[in-house]
């Protein structure tokens, strides 16, 4: 069979350490006194760590909370059998307090060379929720973009001939007290459309360019300074690591600034924003893996997400509070989208992040599918 006479050749070509390292399943091994002895960069990213941080240190002080993990561990050293646990939740040190559920599958190494060492193998199964949760919430937005746009253009009509028609009368009017509350029509009729406008997005695609992501950021950061009250501190932390990338500044300009201000408005007149940049690895936003993804989140310490709204909080109209028009977080929504991107959050009273990641140009993986 020529695949068969072509397959040794090929894999002759590749580095084994290549092929393990570029797995999106975790992979570390440890030796006999459960100290790393290599990891992944699936597994780098899972734990926080990168390999020379971790190596030679014990494995489970890399985690601020390990649930049954040493417990596991050591049953598959001293027993020297397989042992497979799923749904275990760990917590990174360098994770910045976020809990993380791994499936975990550990393997005793019995060759001469590496008698007493432990192949771990380290699935994501945050990472698993959240490609269904993703896949879910690009499916419910995608209809609910197409009904508000059926719903906007039903509008849009009668608001039109509403318009006319008071045009029309004010002209037939002599007296100017009536032709005011003409005029209220008139004006109402505009905000109306407008919001409507608003509704159903911006008009044109991406121009995309290749733009540094941190001028991005820093023009929103002097917008959020010169508007934040006193007691409110505006931070940054950016990674310097992170590339260039081809964006529509304008839009992503706006994406991460409605979410600013959403920030600015939910802490008030005393609390502390940042807006923090990372490169993360192997990451899916729906169907797509991508290997290298921008991640750009907003932290406040204000008061959260109501519960009540969560589940729809990108939904055109959806807001807590009572003077906001619902439409600033679903036109972010919108416009990250159209780059192929995701906007995600975590909320707790006193701790609110929401996360825009966007895909680094060249570097998309494959599909994967939500076990």
């Amino acid at each position: 069979m020529l695949a068969e006479r072509l397959l040794p050749s090929a894999i002759s070509h590749f580095d084994p350490a290549d092929l393990i390292g570029s797995l999106a399943t975790g992979v570390v091994v440890l030796d006999a006194d459960l100290c790393v002895v290599y990891a992944n960069i699936a597994a780098q990213d899972l734990l926080a760590a990168s390999l020379n941080q971790s190596r030679g240190r014990p494995f489970v002080n890399l985690l601020a909370q390990s649930g049954d993990l040493p417990v596991v561990l050591r049953r598959a050293l001293l027993g020297g059998e397989s042992l497979a646990e799923r749904e275990l939740t760990i917590q990174p040190l360098g994770a910045g307090g976020e809990q993380r559920v791994i499936d975990l599958t550990v393997m005793p190494l019995d060759t001469e060379e590496t008698r007493g060492y432990l192949l771990l193998e380290i699935s994501d199964a945050t990472q698993r929720r959240r490609i269904a949760r993703d896949n879910d919430l690009l499916a419910r937005l995608d209809g609910s973009r197409q009904m508000v746009r059926q719903l906007a253009h039903e509008i849009k009509n009668p608001l039109g001939g509403l318009r006319g028609a008071a045009q029309l009368l004010e002209r037939e009017l002599a007296a100017p007290e009536l032709r005011d509350y003409t005029a209220v029509i008139i004006r109402e009729a505009d905000r109306l459309t407008a919001l409507v406008d608003s509704m159903l997005g911006p008009a044109r695609v991406p121009h995309k360019s290749t733009v540094n992501i941190h001028e991005l950021c820093e023009h929103v950061f002097r917008l959020m300074q010169s508007e934040a009250p006193s007691g409110v501190r505006v931070e940054r932390d950016y990674d310097p690591s992170l590339p260039d990338a081809e964006l529509d500044q304008h839009q992503i300009i706006q994406a991460i600034l409605n979410i600013g201000r959403n920030a600015l408005q939910a802490v008030g007149t005393r609390g502390q924003i940042v807006l923090r940049t990372r490169v993360l690895g192997n990451v899916s936003i729906g169907p797509v893996r991508h290997r290298l993804v921008a991640s750009i989140a907003m932290h406040d310490d204000g008061p959260g997400v109501p519960p009540e709204i969560r589940d729809s909080l990108f939904y055109p109209l959806v807001t807590g509070r009572s003077n906001g028009t619902g439409l600033g977080l679903a036109l972010s929504q919108e416009l990250v989208t159209r780059h192929g991107g995701l906007i995600e959050y975590v909320s707790r009273p006193g701790a609110t992040v929401f996360t825009i990641l966007l895909p680094l140009a060249g570097k998309q993986v494959d599909h994967v599918v939500a076990g």
